[in-house]
């Protein structure tokens, strides 16, 4: 009788464990290379930058470099006190520069920067960060995607990792890539919406025109990918057009981590179960699996959750307890470990090192002082720009 409450009253984190667990196993497979597509005639894309003056002229001109002729570069140079904007210009780009203090956040620089564009809007709006490049081919396989698609596509946006970057940054760049490449390509492979993750996302005009943007949301991406799939109109995902960004410090990605995770969790603790409900009251497979998808923790706090579960149905059974949820447990935890070791095997090498692979205990107590900070105060919904390696 004890084995089965244990089970019903675990039942919920063993669905969440099953979710991961299908985007992981279902993503391990690249997608075959597709040909190359006719980049749509209008093209802007569109920067929005917070005290970027170093780092967005490199920029701005790797990614000329890639885009179709024609395509135009605006960057909104948000209450910035550097020389942001003049960097911009010099480099080739438009600029329009907001200063309103009040409006803390990249949303509000998004809606500017459209208000900017509805004089002549464009056929396609793609949103690139200030400290992106993307790859050859990338911004026309974006933007004749979501012409075909009709609403919202991602990028595969991903990090990249340096020698000599901190064991925490590069496991950190490892978890994005599992969220962002892994965990997108398996959700697409069973027609389920994607994430947006901020950079690389593409608009067809009259989907970004009617978006929600002038937000200080702190996970705006992730608002803006919720918002489309309400709409009726999910996201899609396209792995071949790669996004890439410069790492942070080790202060700057837990800095970063705390704000999209934190952000994250908010917004999945408030919206994933009533999407999940509704999606199954209307039989919307795109808010059922969005919904399942917002429950899905970040992958440390996911493999602490288990690994936690574990020892303590390990303490019941040295007292007595029941053995059947202890062995349900032991192969969930297991499947979860051999599946993160699969993805790192497949497409995790490249941003992490084996050798580096071996510390991820190190990194899992890192991470709890980054869980505790979040429960101790809530992260400040402000737009302050991370500290990079340079």
């Amino acid at each position: 009788m004890i084995g089965v409450i244990l089970i019903l009253l675990l039942a919920p984190l063993w669905v969440v464990d099953l979710v991961f667990l299908v985007e992981i196993v279902l993503g391990l497979a690249p997608t075959g290379r597709k040909r190359a597509v006719a980049a749509p005639a209008s093209i802007v894309i569109l920067t929005p930058a917070h005290n970027e003056e170093g780092v967005i002229g490199a920029s701005i001109a790797a990614i000329r470099a890639v885009s179709p002729p024609g395509a135009r570069h605006l960057v909104v140079a948000h209450n910035c006190s550097d020389g942001t904007a003049e960097e911009a210009k010099a480099s080739g780009a438009e600029v329009a520069a907001l200063n309103r203090p009040e409006e803390r956040g990249k949303g509000y620089a998004l809606s500017y920067g459209r208000e900017v564009l509805a004089a002549n809007p464009p056929e396609i709006v793609i949103v690139i960060d200030a400290d992106c490049t993307a790859e050859p081919g990338s911004i026309e396989r974006l933007a004749a995607t979501a012409v075909a698609h009709g609403s919202a596509v991602q990028a595969c946006y991903l990090f990249r990792s340096r020698p000599g970057d901190p064991p925490v940054v590069q496991i950190s760049n490892f978890a994005m890539l599992v969220k962002n490449l892994v965990r997108q390509r398996g959700g697409a492979r069973i027609a389920a919406p994607a994430l947006m993750t901020g950079s690389g996302m593409a608009f067809p005009w009259g989907r970004f025109a009617a978006l929600d943007l002038a937000t200080g949301n702190i996970v705006e991406d992730l608002a803006i990918g919720l918002e489309l799939v309400e709409h009726g109109a999910p996201p899609a995902f396209d792995e071949q057009a790669r996004i890439w960004s410069t790492p942070s410090s080790a202060s700057g990605t837990q800095t970063q981590r705390a704000r999209w995770e934190g952000g994250f969790m908010a917004s999945a603790k408030a919206m994933g179960l009533p999407l999940l409900f509704k999606g199954l009251a209307q039989a919307s497979w795109s808010r059922i699996w969005m919904g399942l998808h917002l429950l899905v923790p970040p992958l440390t706090l996911l493999l602490m959750a288990n690994l936690l579960v574990w020892a303590l149905l390990g303490g019941l059974r040295l007292i007595g307890g029941p053995t059947a949820p202890l062995l349900f447990s032991s192969a969930v935890l297991g499947a979860i470990l051999l599946a993160v070791l699969a993805a790192w095997a497949v497409a995790g090498r490249m941003v992490l090192s084996a050798g580096t692979l071996l510390r991820l205990p190190l990194y899992l107590l890192w991470k709890l002082t980054l869980y505790k900070r979040l429960a101790r105060r809530k992260e400040e919904a402000a737009w302050t720009r991370t500290e990079r390696i340079d």
